[in-house]
Formats: structure tokens, sequence, C-alpha cells
């Protein structure tokens, strides 16, 4: 059965309008300070959305306390962000740039993965990096287990190892050997989503 239609209103965006597909819509709303977008079944629905936005707004509406509360990204940064199809699933994960959402490196699918681990790698990865180019970049995650996961040097999963997942047991071995072994002046900082909408890494697989 194939999958329902719905339409995207973007309030608050690079370009507001109706979109009739979420790759073009998240690409108005990810990185976007204060994004205010929502999914309609109808056309109809979603047009009356956009032209009466106060009877419409979404769920997860923006509070300016929050949003005077932390301000606004900072663009000459990196964003990472992982995706997994289940948990376990098959996991992989992205570091792009902040400001125009520049892939800087993407790696996976890794079968049976969690978001946790790959938000905990994605991080690491980006900080090697950084090391590696003499950069001085913030680096953003919007999972918080992982952002302390690389504070404490460990990734404290619950995943078992197994002959599926070894290859990225030895991944996380070698991230936590990295963590133990180098100095890095880098910020890891939380991604606020709740004020700014998706991290700019996201996948998009709503």
């Amino acid at each position: 059965m194939a999958a329902k239609k719905k339409y995207y209103v973007v309030w608050h965006g690079y370009s507001p309008g109706i979109y009739d597909n979420w790759e073009d819509a998240k690409r108005q709303v990810t990185g976007f300070p204060c994004a205010r977008y929502k999914s309609f079944e109808t056309f109809f629905d979603a047009r009356e959305a956009f032209q009466n936005p106060p009877s419409f707004l979404p769920k997860q509406k923006i509070k300016t306390s929050h949003i005077s509360e932390v301000g606004e990204p900072i663009a000459e940064a990196i964003a990472v962000d992982a995706a997994c199809s289940k948990n376990p699933g098959l996991m992989e994960y992205q570091g792009v740039w902040v400001a125009n959402k520049q892939h800087l490196f993407r790696q996976g699918p890794f079968p049976d993965g969690t978001n946790n681990i790959g938000e905990f790698l994605a991080i690491v990865h980006a900080l090697a990096l950084c090391k590696k180019q003499g950069w001085d970049y913030p680096i953003y995650s919007d999972s918080k287990i992982a952002i302390l996961w690389v504070k404490n040097q460990k990734a404290k999963t619950k995943m078992l190892k197994s002959a599926q997942n070894s290859v990225l047991f030895d991944l996380i071995e070698r991230a936590e050997f990295w963590l133990k072994n180098n100095s890095y002046s880098n910020q890891v900082l939380k991604w606020e989503t709740s004020a700014w909408g998706e991290i700019p890494a996201d996948f998009g697989r709503k």
C-alpha cells in the first residue's frame, strides 16, 4: 500500500509556503532558527493553515523565553546526527557545516546499531577531523547521552557485541581510545531543537 500523501506548511523558514513532499519542506526548515512548520492530510487544510497561522500553529510552538535564553546557533560550526532504521537496526551517521549544510563525512550503514552509538561516533569523528585539520569549530549534537559519553570517554551502550555488529564495536573501541589519547579545544554543544528546529545534519526520515 502506498504511503498517504501529506502536505507541509512552512510558516517560518528559508522560503515559507506549502510543500507537497517532506524533502522540499525539510530544506526550508533545517538549520533555520525558530523554524515553524507542520504536516497536513489535505491541500485544503494546508492552505487554510498557511493563510491563518494563528489558528494552526504547530504543537511544538517556540517559547520566546527559551529563544532568548539559548540565543541563535553558531553558523561557523559542525553539526552531526545519526539515523537508525530500528533500535537496534541499520545505523548511519554524518557531519555537515551548520552554515550551508555541506557534507563533511558520512559513514554506514552499519548493522545492529543504535542512534546513541551513531551520535557518539559522529561526535568523535568530527573531533578527530578537526584535530587533523587544525580546526577549532564547535560541534553540535542533539543527543545529550552521546555528549555525556564523549565527556566520559566511554560509550555506555547496553548493546552486546555480536558477529553482526563486530565492526561497529571496533569503531567504538577506536573512538574511546582516541578520546583517551587526544586533547581538543572544540566545544561539544547541545543543539536546541525546540528553539532552532531540526539539526542541520538530520537525515530527514520523518
